[in-house]
């Protein structure tokens, strides 16, 4: 559902390429367009799921209401938006890092793993004498397996150029030439090479990581400056000729051998830190694996193993210490799901459980063990003491694979036969031990009736009331003039598309509690927040007009998402003068969100108040 919307969306502002910036706030999808005519405004307002639309101050605002956070997932994960300039700027640091190793390394997964099954089906197929070594079908599919790691340079310039966004064939024809059996006949002759008349170092391209991505990444600036310095009616072909003529030189004089000595240089951090203390690295992945995928780090190190399996043939860096925080992992959430009453997230448990076993963590992940989070500590304990057996054992991998049992073949070897039994031990290790750890934690379980259960029941029950009946009051939100929702400068809360309610201008910057109840969500501007009450009802409090343009400034939380609040309660202050000062109406509309739950809902009282007051009853 929220994918079709998103797309229905993203199709009626003018498409991906029209969009330059979009954020959401409380209730809207908010669109800066490059061109806002291109925007088909009568199709949105029609569209189901779609509350309203409005354009102000220069921005298209989709009002979607308490969805609006998954609408905006699903456009950001649509690869539909060519641009997103301000939320590009605002990358930076390691953060910037990891999104341009994981844009660069995340295509290249598919045929990395199909190179990798097919490496574990020769292993098994030699080991049980299916197939023997020496014949010409074993050689043929080794070496179609292999040619992954050797045409690195070729796909990872694509890839790379696509990342840093420059021509991305042109990519490919550097990482081409560095790894041209020309260029290999150099460097197998093993004589002195001069190329402009400077002596040129000679490396073995083929199979690295490290240099065509630094290679790329300085194409992108050349490129770019052959674009500006090329007359338009000749751009086409001088572009890319002074695009080549500067980087042939600068990659194989400067770049290339610089990229190969870092690659080199990481690989010699990784045998030292192995030679002194061998259990180190596969203890610390093990451990932190989670950890690590959370915050996107794992992009930072899955490299460095590539590099290591492309010169060496095998790695320890990632492979087993990955592979036993995926095992721990879904021992911990089988354990979930043993234990949970919770008919349906027993369900879920129990799949995404199986899921991590396999190497496939995310359901586990973001469907169960964020919701709990206890998990985390009997994984990171499991997979820390697993991969601390397969450091002391020295259990490496000898080519790539989901990280988990499905791959467990890619630990056979003929030189080393015990290394697979090693590694089936340092499973079971993380497996009995994440699994058994998480009785001992524990985890708050989820009730089985659900908040839209609780909902319908109430529902079902208010229409048996009389419409004189008050269920519930709504107190005031501060001292000031409470004016009705009709008078409000903003079509989705002046129409009560949103649901019924008031709107007051306050005369400090203090907002309290109208209800007894729960916090339900905070905007993270702080500048709106959602409470539920303790008879259910729903209630949005957003404060002034369109100032989440103003990205939290002068707004401060006092509260936070599941706190118990009773009225009076303070919950936001915010600096009113500031906030007046810089244009922004603070008109603050309270919203009755879920008001088809009620027959009638009855305005109390107009004009000056002070908070605390009854303004609205709920019939």
């Amino acid at each position: 559902m929220y994918q079709e919307l998103a797309r229905t969306i993203i199709k009626n502002v003018g498409g991906g390429e029209n969009i330059s910036n979009f954020t959401h706030c409380a209730t809207r999808l908010r669109f800066n367009l490059k061109n806002d005519s291109k925007a088909d405004l009568q199709t949105l307002k029609s569209t189901k799921g779609v509350i309203g639309v409005v354009n102000s101050n220069g921005q298209l605002q989709i009002i979607i209401g308490s969805d609006v956070s998954n609408v905006y997932k699903e456009i950001l994960n649509s690869n539909l938006v060519v641009s997103n300039d301000k939320q590009e700027d605002k990358k930076k640091g390691l953060s910037s890092i990891f999104e341009i190793i994981a844009g660069i390394f995340t295509p290249i997964m598919p045929p990395l793993t199909a190179a990798g099954m097919l490496k574990v089906v020769l292993i098994i197929a030699s080991t049980f004498g299916w197939l023997s070594k020496e014949s010409q079908t074993y050689y043929i599919f080794n070496f179609a397996a292999d040619s992954i790691f050797f045409i690195f340079p070729v796909i990872l310039g694509y890839t790379s150029a696509v990342k840093f966004k420059c021509n991305p064939y042109m990519g490919m024809l550097l990482g081409g030439a560095m790894i041209h059996p020309s260029y290999m006949a150099l460097v197998n002759a093993k004589e002195a090479v001069t190329f402009l008349g400077l002596p040129m170092k000679l490396v073995t391209y083929a199979s690295s990581v490290v240099p065509i991505i630094l290679v790329v990444f300085v194409m992108s600036y050349v490129e770019n400056f052959a674009d500006k310095v090329s007359p338009k009616p000749i751009r086409f072909f001088l572009k890319p000729l002074i695009t080549i003529l500067v980087m042939i030189p600068l990659v194989f004089l400067v770049l290339g051998p610089l990229g190969s000595i870092t690659g080199e240089g990481l690989a010699v951090l990784v045998n030292k830190i192995n030679t002194v203390a061998p259990w180190l690295i596969p203890a610390i992945i093990g451990a932190t694996t989670p950890l690590l995928v959370m915050i996107g780090m794992h992009w930072a190190i899955i490299p460095i193993g590539f590099n290591e399996l492309a010169l060496k043939g095998f790695e320890n860096f990632i492979g087993p210490g990955m592979m036993v925080s995926n095992i721990a992992h879904g021992g911990a959430i089988l354990a979930v799901a043993l234990k949970t009453k919770n008919k349906d997230f027993k369900q879920l448990a129990g799949s995404s459980g199986f899921s991590a076993l396999f190497g496939i963590t995310e359901p586990a992940m973001y469907g169960v063990t964020l919701k709990l989070k206890k998990p985390l500590i009997p994984i990171m304990v499991a997979g820390g003491l697993a991969g601390l057996y397969c450091g002391l054992m020295g259990v490496v991998r000898y080519s790539t694979g989901m990280p988990g049992l499905a791959s467990i073949a890619i630990f056979i070897s003929d030189i080393k036969p015990s290394n697979v039994i090693h590694a089936l031990i340092a499973c079971g290790i993380a497996f009995v031990v994440g699994f058994i750890g998480m009785f001992v934690v524990g985890f708050e379980d989820i009730p089985n009736e659900n908040k839209e259960k609780v909902k319908k029941e109430k529902k079902e029950a208010k229409p048996d009331l009389e419409i004189g009946e008050v269920m519930a009051t709504v107190k005031s939100i501060a001292d000031g003039e409470v004016i009705e929702l009709s008078a409000v400068k903003d079509e989705a809360f002046a129409s009560e598309s949103l649901g019924k309610g008031f709107a007051i201008i306050p005369e400090n910057g203090k907002i309290l509690s109208p209800i007894n109840g729960t916090v339900a969500s905070i905007f993270a501007t702080n500048h709106a927040i959602g409470l539920e009450s303790e008879d259910g009802t729903e209630i949005l409090i957003h404060i002034g007009i369109d100032t989440v343009r103003l990205n939290g400034e002068h707004f401060k939380s006092l509260v936070k998402e599941g706190d118990s609040i009773k009225i009076g309660d303070v919950l936001v202050e915010f600096e009113k003068d500031k906030v007046v000062k810089k244009g922004f109406d603070i008109s603050t509309p309270v919203i009755i969100t879920n008001t088809f739950d009620y027959k009638n809902i009855i305005p109390i009282k107009f004009g000056k108040v002070k908070a605390g007051e009854d303004i609205l009853s709920l019939a």
